[in-house]
């Protein structure tokens, strides 16, 4: 799905289907500030207890504020054996110059 591409600009990130999981993996005050409509709020510092809850055979698209949580979850998640593992390059930071309804912080 992600082909040898693990970063996703918030075009390519905006653009995937609804079969990617959408993980965010901030804290769940920032999640009420913004998120991404249809994400899973499973944070960076629990993913690891709650890495039972994620389907390995499905694609998971990670997010965090900047992308620098986002990338030690998607490097866990690899060492874990998921194969289907991207990254939101700038975070929710950059994705919300692209949509707008989606505030900055």
């Amino acid at each position: 799905m992600f082909e040898d591409d693990i970063q996703l600009d918030a075009a390519a990130f905006q653009a995937l289907p609804e079969t990617v999981l959408r993980l965010d993996v901030r804290q769940p005050w920032e999640h009420e500030l913004a998120r991404i409509p249809g994400s899973v709020l499973i944070p960076l510092n629990v993913l690891e207890a709650r890495v039972g809850e994620l389907d390995r055979t499905r694609p998971v698209a990670i997010y965090c504020h900047h992308g620098a949580r986002s990338m030690q979850a998607l490097r866990f998640l690899q060492s874990l054996g998921f194969a289907e593992v991207a990254n939101l390059r700038g975070g929710i930071n950059e994705y919300s110059r692209l949509d707008p309804s989606v505030p900055t912080y």
